[in-house]
């Protein structure tokens, strides 16, 4: 199981560290969206980063708590200081599957075709997702036209900028390691 583990990664972490990466990307996807709110360029951008980096360095078991804390920040955000929409309730399941499609796409493409694509095809397959069933919702007059860019490009353009912060982090986090001395 360990091996298993150790193969999906691209950098080696002890579980201590597994344990950190998690503990520090959930903190940051509930409480960047609980506590920023808007915009959301920027609040998307640093969610997508840690959902990228939950999947570079974590194993599977992580992925649906790291999934749904951003659209829970949100929703507390809107119960505690207000406006709440209602609206983001019926996107909440689809959010949620989005960023898991996110994570798993990329995490399935990740090893055979390096970090840049996977990000744009995780990109783009999260953007798809959450923009058909935005279009769907607002065709049937359940959500306002304005929900049709924050689901859209929206969506994509937080993905793309994301997975470019996480792949900084990335690498600049292979070289910390790359210099220091390796412990067995």
């Amino acid at each position: 199981m360990e091996k298993d583990s150790l193969i999906s990664l691209p950098l080696q972490i002890s579980e201590l560290q597994k344990v950190l990466v998690f503990t520090g990307a959930s903190i940051l996807s509930f409480f960047v969206p609980f506590t920023l709110g808007h915009p959301q360029w920027l609040v998307g951008t640093a969610v997508n980063a840690c959902l990228f980096l939950g999947a570079v360095y974590l194993p599977k078991k992580y992925f649906l708590p790291l999934a749904i804390l951003p659209s829970l920040g949100i929703l507390a955000r809107g119960l505690v200081f207000g406006p709440f929409t209602y609206f983001l309730v019926y996107f909440l399941p689809f959010i949620w599957l989005g960023n898991l499609v996110l994570i798993l796409v990329f995490k399935n493409l990740f090893s055979r075709f390096g970090y840049i694509f996977s990000v744009v095809a995780a990109a783009g397959a999260k953007f798809l997702f959450l923009f058909i069933i935005a279009n769907v919702y607002f065709k049937f007059s359940i959500i306002p036209a304005l929900f049709l860019q924050s689901m859209g490009f929206n969506q994509l353009a937080t993905a793309l900028v994301g997975g470019l912060v996480s792949f900084i982090i990335f690498k600049f986090y292979g070289r910390l390691i790359s210099r220091s001395p390796r412990v067995n």
